[in-house]
């Protein structure tokens, strides 16, 4: 009986906050500016809770229709993630006529140098039974009158929490190309005043793609790390689509001899 009143209740209360949500909305171009400056503070507190809600649940629902929700990785890595473009559905989905350092949910960002961009990027979802990864990025680039192009991601700070030359950084991708690209993977740190850079070129294949960065070769203060981020770098990119299946991030200690 206490469930069923419980969820009575509940129910009551949910239609009660709807209606009174849907009047306010309905009203707000009359309403008192000291209370729709209220109303409004309270409607973007809600709003922050519901995004987060609606966001980790579509993640764990959007799993892909087969195939396991992880990736691989070394039995030994200490730190392994994957961007939210590739784990669930952001707010906004798209960008076309994509204009110099456009943001494209909170971790992606496009960086170009085109007088005229025609590029459009945006999430799709993964629908292959070998899809690991629930969404994707798709790039399409038609005239390019630029001189680069890169995706930048950044890397949590859980990524640098503990980061030491000592490790070896995996960037693992799933890739599909109309034709041919040249790909390069750059690894950004900051440390301190300075930022150390490293870079490797993606096999050029379609498929399953894996790159490592060694930081035993890498000049690190270790004790001044700050942020790290990664620029995925286009080379003639023009009439081209580059679909990102997946895009993986891990780190581990290298063994020692």
């Amino acid at each position: 009986m206490g469930k069923i009143s419980d969820t009575f209740w509940d129910t009551a209360l949910y239609r009660r906050t709807v209606q009174r949500w849907a009047i306010c909305a309905r009203d707000a171009g009359q309403t008192k500016l000291d209370v729709l400056r209220h109303q409004c503070t309270r409607a973007r507190l809600l709003r922050a809770h519901l995004d987060r809600l609606i966001f980790t649940a579509e993640e764990r629902l959007a799993q892909p229709i087969s195939g396991p929700a992880t990736f691989p990785r070394p039995h030994n890595a200490d730190w392994a993630w994957r961007p939210e473009l590739w784990r669930g559905p952001l707010a906004s989905p798209g960008i076309a006529a994509v204009v110099n350092n456009s943001k494209l949910g909170e971790q992606i960002t496009l960086f170009h140098d085109c007088g005229d961009a025609e590029l459009t990027l945006r999430q799709l979802r993964n629908l292959r039974a070998e899809d690991l990864a629930p969404y994707g990025l798709r790039l399409d680039v038609f005239r390019f009158d630029g001189s680069f192009l890169s995706i930048v991601v950044d890397l949590p700070e859980s990524a640098v929490e503990g980061l030491k030359r000592t490790h070896i950084l995996r960037v693992s991708g799933n890739i599909e190309l109309e034709r041919p690209l040249e790909i390069f993977v750059r690894l950004n740190i900051r440390h301190g005043p300075n930022t150390e850079q490293m870079v490797r070129e993606m096999p050029a294949e379609a498929g399953d793609q894996t790159v490592e960065f060694d930081l035993a070769y890498a000049k690190l203060n270790e004790k001044r790390i700050e942020k790290a981020w990664i620029d995925l770098i286009f080379e003639g990119p023009e009439m081209n689509q580059v679909t990102l299946r997946d895009l993986t991030f891990c780190r581990r200690p290298r063994a020692q001899l």
